[in-house]
């Protein structure tokens, strides 16, 4: 069965499919929503069915006065 690239929409074809999070995506099109950075499968959060980055993530979506490190 052939699935769809959530980013995209055009098919996801077995041979070109990066798996992440219950999705299959296109490698070009798994990339963080906010800073456009190529992620790699399974080694970043998502939000509202998009993908960031986990820097992008903690500084969007973290408690505001929060001290966080990376």
């Amino acid at each position: 069965m052939v699935g769809y690239c959530p980013i995209c929409g055009k098919p996801v074809y077995f041979g070109e499919k990066k798996r992440s999070l219950g999705r299959d995506y296109h490698p070009l099109c798994l990339k963080c929503h906010q800073c456009n950075r190529q992620l790699t499968a399974g080694q970043h959060a998502e939000y509202d069915e998009k993908p960031y980055c986990s820097h992008c993530y903690l500084k969007k979506f973290s408690p505001r006065g929060t001290a966080f490190a990376l």
